[in-house]
């Protein structure tokens, strides 16, 4: 492996437009002295964002030395937890202000775990700053703010993994072969779907003080000034259009890339959605429990399905995909998948393949490393680039802009040519704040 020194020069160089021969930067082999470590700080301590962090703290060869996080609790108790993973040794530096962490030059890698609506700004601000950046998905909270996301990878040649974590997950590889071996015959359409009877409503509850620890005004960050209320923070944040596109946005990005992954496309002609609060008419939610969405493209569509409080899914699952062909259906989830013959007349047109299980070390862990190797080599095209999050993050926005408006929506690649549907493209920030220009 190369030495920190080394690293950070070969990123500069590289930063700058400069070659530097691939071959002279070596993976690492598990063998790494105390000079050699990435350095990798946290911003988002809670969720996913931490769960992030553990997975790159499983390679010897990083170490985290800055977190930061509006909540001093959170801040106080993740930055003790991640001493633990690393044997005694403290994290450096807690910051409540995420810019600090952004500054801190001593920092390679920065992991954006903070809720969808920060996603972007922290992102850009990362790569002028020369580093290289995870992103927990979806990858931005407008379509507007997925492209200026591209263009900041581009311009700042920062190698950045969105935290589609399933990409890297060897089963899902295995299920997109042997879609695209034609075994299924003509595929017609695509089922997706996300019945999460764990995740339920939410009441109704009052405003209250901001508690104390918390920089709440730092919290809302780009997004409207409102009253602090303990549904909009922390977990349930996403169920609010301000900070994110409910289930959407969050089970969507997953499940729907491999729709498009599966189709090899990308954008689709039009957008139709219906939904809305059918479970809990009265709880706090804005987004939908319950939402259709169906995107046509020139000879098939996709068919986006979701509730919340019930897990009542197809094919028996919670979760998955149906890539629904002449010969048959293959179903894929995050246990595994399987091929369910088309029985026409008494007659299967294909033999069934039974459940291939999810093996191998998990998905994460597998991404992280894949992130790692490609910080190394600097090759940009992870196993989900910049490119692969964002034209998922805005396939999902589309199907929130078509529920939202209540039209079928015909779709460029840039534009609805409708006015009520372009303003939703991106979103208005709240001063100081502005969105970024790259």
């Amino acid at each position: 492996m190369t030495t920190r020194r080394n690293f950070i020069r070969q990123a500069a160089m590289l930063g700058a437009g400069l070659s530097v021969n691939p071959f002279f930067i070596k993976a690492g082999n598990g063998s790494v002295s105390a000079n050699d470590k990435i350095r990798v700080g946290l911003i988002g301590c809670n969720g996913m964002g931490f769960g992030d962090l553990e997975a790159f703290l499983r390679n010897p060869d990083v170490e985290c030395i800055a977190i930061a996080d509006v909540d001093e609790g959170v801040l106080n108790k993740k930055a003790a937890d991640a001493a633990k993973l690393q044997k005694g040794k403290k994290v450096a530096h807690l910051y409540k202000d995420w810019r600090r962490l952004i500054d801190n030059k001593d920092i390679d890698i920065v992991i954006v775990g903070t809720p969808d609506h920060w996603h972007c700004l922290q992102m850009v601000a990362a790569c002028e700053a020369g580093k290289d950046v995870y992103c927990e998905k979806p990858l931005g909270n407008s379509i507007e703010e997925c492209n200026v996301m591209i263009r900041a990878a581009e311009r700042y040649n920062r190698v950045v993994q969105v935290g589609q974590w399933q990409r890297s997950d060897p089963h899902w590889q295995e299920a997109m072969a042997f879609v695209h071996s034609g075994k299924l015959g003509k595929i017609r359409t695509v089922r997706v779907f996300s019945y999460q009877g764990w995740c339920p409503s939410i009441p109704v509850k009052p405003d209250e003080p901001v508690p104390q620890g918390v920089d709440y005004n730092m919290w809302l960050g780009p997004a409207p000034q409102r009253p602090f209320n303990r549904n909009r923070f922390h977990f349930t944040f996403r169920w609010f259009w301000d900070y994110a596109g409910g289930l959407m946005t969050d089970w969507g990005v997953h499940l729907l890339d491999y729709a498009l992954y599966g189709m090899k496309v990308t954008a689709p002609n039009s957008i139709m959605a219906a939904g809305g609060k059918f479970g809990y008419p009265d709880d706090a939610c804005e987004t939908p429990d319950l939402l259709q969405t169906i995107y046509t493209f020139n000879d098939f569509t996709v068919v986006w399905d979701h509730a919340i409080g019930i897990d009542d899914g197809a094919y028996g699952r919670t979760h998955g995909l149906g890539f629904v062909g002449e010969n048959g259906t293959l179903v894929l989830d995050r246990g595994g998948w399987e091929v369910i013959p088309e029985k026409v007349g008494g007659v299967e047109r294909m033999e069934a393949v039974p459940l291939h299980k999810q093996h191998g070390e998990g998905g994460l862990n597998l991404h992280v490393k894949n992130h790692l190797e490609c910080i190394k080599t600097r090759n940009r095209n992870c196993n989900a680039s910049i490119e692969i999050g964002a034209h998922i993050a805005k396939f999902s926005q589309l199907g929130n802009i078509a529920f939202r408006t209540g039209k079928k929506l015909a779709w460029d690649g840039k534009s609805f040519h409708d006015s009520e549907a372009d303003r939703y493209l991106t979103k208005e920030y709240r001063a100081p704040w502005t969105f970024p220009k790259v």
